[in-house]
């Protein structure tokens, strides 16, 4: 494939959240990402999607252990048959990302997303890898207006991040597109480190952008301003026209609710 426009490889975040996930013990399998959904594995569909975009040219998973591999024969077979990288998980999303950053080449652009992607299609990648790419950041996140997230599927629940210009909700999709972002994953994995200990996690995100968050008075481009310069990368989003791609499958809710969609559309 000529490589002249930089396609990038794709990671797929699918480490299991142990034994106890009330998901995949619902599903009855075990761990998350085998979860079937439209009768498929969601890891599997994640990556015949990712598989079938011109924007990627090489694929690889990040989990689950290799224990589990096993139980989901598919998976392994295009493993063993170097169709797909399989990267050992670690503790966390933030640690998997930068020990997935850290074994790649720094010039390829990288798209991190997750295997609980529940309506992920092609032109959903493609439009965000292009978008993402005429940024000229060093790592872009998607986002969507939550408004037309709710619009679209009202039963839904989606953490949004409401700031003075709108509320947007998270599209787990992440492109990081020159060795200076790297640093983001680093800075990632402090806020993690930190999550459960406010006090740190607001030092590490800078006092002036939590402040005008609580006050709500923090613009999207301020916002982007501030954390560049924390991460000392230049950090871009993509306002994503596809209110799908900010729905994941993360609770049993969630999931009855994708299948109901999916066979909805036939």
């Amino acid at each position: 494939m000529n490589r002249t426009k930089k396609t990038f490889t794709a990671v797929v975040l699918a480490a299991d959240r142990g034994p106890n996930d009330p998901l995949a013990r619902t599903a009855g399998v075990s761990c998350k990402s085998f979860v079937h959904l439209g009768g498929r594995p969601m890891v599997l569909r994640v990556l015949d999607t990712l598989a079938g975009t011109r924007e990627v040219d090489s694929l690889a998973v990040c989990g689950p252990s290799e224990a589990l591999l096993a139980q989901e024969p598919e998976l392994l077979s295009r493993i063993n048959a170097g169709k797909i990288r399989w990267i050992p998980p670690q503790a966390t999303p933030s640690a998997s990302t930068y020990h997935v950053l850290e074994g790649l080449p720094p010039d390829v652009p990288v798209l991190v997303t997750t295997a609980d992607h529940a309506f992920l299609t092609a032109e959903v990648v493609d439009f965000f890898c292009g978008k993402a790419r005429a940024t000229g950041c060093d790592v872009v996140a998607g986002l969507a207006p939550h408004e037309q997230v709710i619009r679209a599927f009202p039963r839904t629940r989606r953490t949004a991040t409401r700031l003075r210009d709108g509320a947007f909700c998270s599209c787990n999709l992440f492109a990081f597109l020159t060795p200076r972002a790297r640093r983001a994953a680093e800075f990632w994995q402090k806020c993690e480190r930190n999550r459960k200990k406010p006090w740190r996690m607001m030092r590490v995100i800078g006092w002036p952008v939590v402040v005008r968050y609580l006050l709500g008075t923090l613009s999207l481009e301020e916002g982007l301003r501030r954390l560049s310069a924390r991460m000392n990368v230049k950090a871009g989003v993509v306002i994503m026209p596809f209110p799908e791609a900010a729905v994941d499958v993360d609770t049993v809710s969630d999931w009855r609710l994708a299948e109901e969609v999916l066979a909805g559309r036939g």
